[in-house]
């Protein structure tokens, strides 16, 4: 049943690629302030995942102490993983991206199947944590995957090619899933060295992409309402954590 739940996760988080054909179809500014919204509700749920869900249970199942040393080393890879793939969230569409568009689609492949084994080995844990985990990645992946849609389309691709891609890329999210369940379910090793490493990853994405984005809002009533739904992701994760307790 659990894999059931985190299979139908992973194509709910790879169907979110062809979410990119709303930008074409909204207002600029409209499509800005939803972006905002998105967001700052995935930084809040990111960081709220990390340090709610994920570092309490690793330091739950794990008996020695190296489960912020593992937390630091997750923080590490996905930067080096953003430094040396190109990896964007260019959540407006607005990077130079015509030398990397097609490296963009390696980078974004990466993640999508890291993002697989974070929900793989967020079922084997419960099914509600399991849910706000793939929640937290869905609001992540909506404004990622807009800007993905604008980079491939900036690059030179057409608007299907740009759609086929960005799915096809996205689909490794579902091998990552399998691979994430299979080896939390054989190895408890596993699980006890991704759960802090997947929250390095949280926070660094929150704190490296999503936050400085925030930063940009000079508007005061529109920044206190981003920080307002900011709190609103962590309080989110921390009533799931509350309801898996």
């Amino acid at each position: 049943m659990n894999l059931i739940w985190a299979l139908g996760a992973s194509i709910v988080v790879s169907l979110i690629s062809f979410v990119g054909v709303i930008s074409l179809l909204l207002k600029e500014n409209l499509l800005n302030k939803i972006l905002l919204l998105l967001i700052s509700f995935s930084a809040g749920a990111l960081i709220g995942g990390a340090f709610l869900h994920l570092i309490p249970e690793a330091v739950e199942k794990s008996a020695h102490g190296n489960v912020y040393l593992f937390v630091i080393v997750g923080f590490i890879l996905f930067f080096v993983l953003e430094k040396y793939l190109h990896w964007r969230h260019c959540h407006k569409g607005k990077c130079d991206i015509h030398t990397f568009t097609y490296l963009n689609l390696v980078g974004d492949g990466v993640h999508n199947f890291i993002d697989g084994l974070i929900i793989g080995s967020a079922f084997v844990v419960n099914i509600n944590f399991g849910v706000a985990t793939s929640f937290a990645i869905i609001m992540h992946e909506i404004p990622q995957e807009i800007g993905d849609f604008g980079v491939l389309i900036y690059g030179g691709l057409s608007k299907n090619k740009a759609l086929l891609y960005n799915f096809l890329s996205a689909v490794t999210a579902i091998l990552g899933t399998l691979i994430g369940f299979a080896l939390a379910n054989v190895s408890d090793v596993f699980l006890k060295l991704l759960m802090p490493v997947a929250a390095g990853g949280f926070i660094y994405i929150a704190s490296c992409d999503l936050i400085p984005e925030l930063h940009k809002e000079q508007n005061i009533k529109k920044a206190t309402l981003s920080m307002g739904v900011f709190i609103l992701g962590v309080a989110f994760m921390y009533f799931a954590a509350a309801i898996h307790h």
